[in-house]
């Protein structure tokens, strides 16, 4: 199929590209590599796809992979440019579209909401646009676990109310959410939202956990334990995520059309909660060396404890993840030195 990945230089549209490449996918490649954090990242990432880091500067440059050829091709660009991005669906014609660029951050969101806004909800209705115009067939999109606020049941549920979040940045996901129910009404499109848990692993993001502990701990800087370090997280290793969207993404929409399903939300998380303090033990484990610990309360915006509960998408999907913390963070201790070394020189 042709697929149209956007956020190709993030984390997970990065692993979700690569393999849809390795299954003989055709692959369009967008994101605006803003500098939320390290724009040399983002390029580090499109490079191991074959895409020149130059050519990839330039808004609107069509670049192609050296080493996939024209199976692999990416474009600079902003989702709040509507023009632009309609043109480029047109001119495309993509299958299937799996959008995973957004402005990431529960906690970025409280000091620069309206990068979120222009990101998360114009660059998403341009995204819904563009399908409606152009006739995809389908539409995954990245949703989040932070849409359930501060529920206390738990394993969470898609079937649990989510009408309280508690950041700007939930509140966008939970939008997005209600603006493709919307769309599939109206103009009869298969959408598929998927709130991600908490995802790490190899080429990671530094904003999250698993980097930003790895990085302190490394160069001797104390690491900071929100509510003094009493939180859970479905911590979910970056190649179970990756498989289930591709499930997703290969998956056949025409029972849904004929049941008239054509709007659904699935979680996508290990099925487990792990404790912060056994996610950090495991990492000195693997740096040999212990954390310098700051206790700190509970920030705005955040939660206490997350848990997905994956039985929809195990049944739809045959989804199966199966990454212990203990190979998913010495995989990534694996990359981040390695990673760190060539970048200082």
């Amino acid at each position: 199929m042709k697929i149209l990945v956007t956020g190709i230089a993030g984390f997970i549209g990065f692993h979700v590209a690569r393999n849809l490449l390795a299954k003989g996918h055709e692959v369009l490649g967008l994101d605006s590599i803003n500098d939320y954090y390290d724009p040399g990242l983002k390029f580090a990432r499109l490079q191991q796809l074959g895409i020149d880091t130059k050519a990839a500067s330039d808004f609107g440059r069509f670049c192609v992979s050296d080493t996939h050829g024209p199976r692999m091709t990416f474009v600079r660009m902003r989702l709040e440019d509507h023009e632009a991005l309609l043109q480029l669906f047109k001119e495309a014609a993509p299958e299937v579209v799996c959008h995973l660029a957004a402005q990431a951050g529960v906690r970025y969101s409280i000091e620069q909401p309206r990068a979120y806004i222009d990101s998360n909800i114009t660059g998403f209705f341009n995204i819904l646009e563009g399908c409606r115009h152009t006739g995809v067939g389908h539409l995954v999109y990245a949703s989040s676990s932070s849409v359930y606020g501060s529920n206390k049941k738990i394993p969470f549920e898609t079937s649990d109310p989510v009408d309280h979040p508690v950041s700007l940045y939930a509140a966008t996901k939970k939008s997005n959410e209600l603006m493709a129910h919307t769309y599939s009404h109206l103009f009869r499109f298969p959408t598929t939202g998927l709130r991600f848990f908490t995802v790490y692993g190899p080429w990671g993001r530094p904003d999250m956990a698993l980097y930003l502990f790895t990085d302190a701990i490394v160069k001797d800087r104390p690491i900071n334990l929100f509510n003094h370090g009493n939180m859970e997280r479905d911590f979910t290793y970056i190649d179970d995520i990756t498989t289930g969207v591709i499930k997703v993404i290969e998956g056949d929409t025409t029972k849904r059309r004929e049941a008239n399903a054509l709007y659904k939300v699935y979680n996508i998380g290990n099925n487990k909660s792990v404790k912060l303090m056994d996610f950090v033990s495991e990492i000195e484990k693997n740096l040999h060396k212990t954390a310098k610990k700051k206790m700190l309360p509970m920030q705005a915006g955040d939660v206490e404890r997350t848990w997905a509960n994956v039985d929809d998408l195990i049944e739809d999907y045959g989804y199966s993840p199966n990454t212990s913390i203990e190979k998913g963070i010495k995989s990534f201790i694996e990359w981040y030195l390695g990673y760190s070394a060539r970048s200082q020189g």
